[in-house]
């Protein structure tokens, strides 16, 4: 098949969209199948479109649907489709009613759908791979956050939280991720000046920041929402231990069961874990664990085969008309 895969997030780019329609392109192309990926749709036919973020994206779903109204479009829905924009946004709206299929990124995000859209909805879990193994900082317990610093991320939440630790903690906070915005930046700087037990590295290079979070002995993900992080099944792939926000993104890669999650927006229950997690033993065991239990989720193979059998529906209904 002839697959355009269409993201809001530029070539180069180091956004969660562009490394899923990067990947899933690799995937379907070992597939056999003929496979472009761009920011805005070329009007070059396709088969088949692939389209991440329902507003974002909106102008390729619309023209495309216009143009090839016999063939398939897939609608891969974001965090910030799940929880906000199909509620309140005419174009992304729009862009599910055109859709013929739809993907969500974790189990958790079929319950954000209505009865009848999640007929035509099937869940695939982002893979990741397994990073080598990278020896703990010494002297420290070193927590990662992972994530662009923009708002929805809640992104110092975990800075906010240093100051609730108890005197003998020996937590630090290593920070990866670009601002989004200069303001955003600013208060990176900010936190790094005022509170010396956190670290802000801002972008790096993949295999660098995986590195990192390889060594690390927690990942935080503070998020106010999420469609499935890629940063979560990063963590798992490599076996470190996560503490989350308890939103509907978070659970549906961790469980529902996780003994992991804080309040949205609480530093002081966050606090607690991280200090739990550093002073607890067999707390420490427990996350790791959980944590391990869900890695199946996230390999490759598994993500490889929903997209094969995503197709394989698609291809029962495939319309060839020029």
């Amino acid at each position: 098949m002839r697959i355009v895969i269409v993201t809001p997030a530029a070539a180069g780019s180091r956004h969660g969209n562009r490394h899923t329609a990067a990947r899933w392109g690799a995937l379907l192309r070992a597939l056999g199948h003929r496979v472009r990926v761009e920011v805005e749709w070329d009007g070059a036919p396709a088969d088949l479109m692939i389209a991440l973020h329902a507003r974002r994206s909106h102008d390729s779903v619309v023209r495309y649907a216009l143009a090839f109204p016999g063939r398939p479009l897939v609608l891969v829905l974001t965090g910030t489709d799940l929880y906000r924009d199909i509620r309140s946004d005419a174009d992304a709206a729009e862009s599910i009613a055109l859709a013929t299929h739809m993907v969500v990124l974790q189990e958790a995000g079929l319950k954000e759908l209505a009865p009848a859209l999640r007929a035509r909805t099937q869940v695939i879990y982002q893979s990741a791979r397994r990073a080598a193994a990278q020896a703990p900082l010494e002297g420290c317990f070193e927590i990662v956050v992972s994530g662009h610093l923009r708002d929805e991320k809640d992104p110092f939440r975990a800075a906010a939280a240093l100051s609730h630790l108890p005197r003998g903690s020996r937590i630090r906070i290593t920070h990866i991720g670009g601002a989004m915005t200069p303001d955003m930046a600013r208060a990176a700087r900010r936190w790094s000046e005022r509170e010396p037990r956190y670290r802000w590295l801002g972008e790096l290079p993949h295999g660098a920041a995986l590195r990192v979070l390889g060594r690390a002995r927690l990942m935080v993900i503070s998020s106010r929402m999420e469609g499935g992080a890629n940063v979560v099944g990063e963590a798992l792939a490599a076996g470190v231990p996560v503490l989350a926000s308890r939103i509907s993104g978070n659970i549906g890669m961790l469980g529902a069961r996780y003994a992991g999650y804080f309040p949205v927006e609480d530093e002081r229950a966050l606090a607690r874990l991280m200090w739990r997690a550093e002073s607890d033993p067999a707390f420490y065991r427990t996350l790791t664990a959980q944590c391990r239990n869900r890695r199946g989720l996230v390999a490759p193979r598994r993500e490889r085969e929903g997209l094969r059998r995503l197709i394989a529906r698609l291809g029962k209904n495939l319309s060839r008309n020029p």
